[in-house]
């Protein structure tokens, strides 16, 4: 039975997508079984493993809303032990279809159901806000998993989603957990990094990852190749990084 893990900030461009993509790459690259569904209507996480947004026409939107069967949605990538549920922009008006339709808040629950026993680890790339979608994902995963930039205004917001979670667990998902806080756009030089990690590391305390991600080139590179950083640069600091988090992980289960 997989483990869900939702990668959730309401806030954009703290790395939700660098990180769904390259943690469920190094989890394959070492032998587990993983899904990766891709919730969010920008679809970067479907390009990010080199499958085109437009010429799909079997994903989480047509689950969630059509009914299709979870497992008629799953692409096989090109990339060891790493399946897909690919995004596109049509999913950008599913909140409103969704909002009257019987268990709203359970859709992504109930239609991920079949095929939960086939993986190790299945992850949510969430959209970058709080709405329905977000809130689904929250109550189908076991935890979630919080990306944040190291820069001024980190945790702006974070008090929101909190909230979110805590109202989640009391009405629909009592089991949810925090599985970890991971810091991205890290620059161990400047003195704002190190006052950030320090209020994140007081606002979360014993859940923050001891692997940090740092700005890298490559690691904005890879997407537009359609690569995981570690299959575009295994040599990079970025690849580095996300070896290093699967492995904190993957002690962490």
């Amino acid at each position: 039975m997989a483990k869900i893990v939702s990668i959730i900030n309401q806030k954009g461009g703290v790395g939700k997508t660098t990180t769904a993509v390259n943690l469920a790459a190094a989890l394959g690259a070492a032998g587990k079984r993983v899904l990766l569904v891709d919730i969010d209507p920008q679809g970067n996480s479907t390009s990010g493993f080199g499958i085109s947004k437009r010429k799909n026409d079997k994903t989480s939107y047509e689950m969630l809303i059509n009914n299709l069967p979870a497992g008629q949605t799953v692409v096989k990538t090109a990339f060891a032990g790493v399946d897909i549920i690919p995004s596109n922009i049509n999913l950008a008006g599913a909140e409103l279809e969704m909002a009257d339709m019987p268990k709203r808040e359970a859709l992504l629950k109930t239609a991920l159901a079949p095929v939960v026993q086939g993986y190790d680890f299945i992850f949510f790339d969430c959209p970058p806000s709080l709405g329905l979608i977000s809130i689904n994902s929250l109550c189908a995963s076991d935890t979630f998993l919080v990306p944040i930039q190291c820069e001024y205004y980190a945790l702006e917001g974070l008090s929101q989603l909190m909230a979110t979670v805590r109202q989640i667990k009391r009405m629909y998902n009592p089991l949810l957990e925090l599985e970890g806080v991971l810091l991205t756009m890290y620059d161990g030089r400047l003195n704002l990094t190190q006052q950030v990690v320090a209020e994140v590391k007081n606002f979360f305390p014993g859940k923050v990852y001891a692997s940090v991600i740092p700005r890298n080139v490559r690691l904005s590179e890879a997407p537009s190749y359609g690569e995981p950083v570690m299959y575009y640069d295994r040599a990079s600091k970025g690849a580095e990084s996300y070896f290093a988090l699967a492995q904190e992980f993957l002690a962490d289960q």
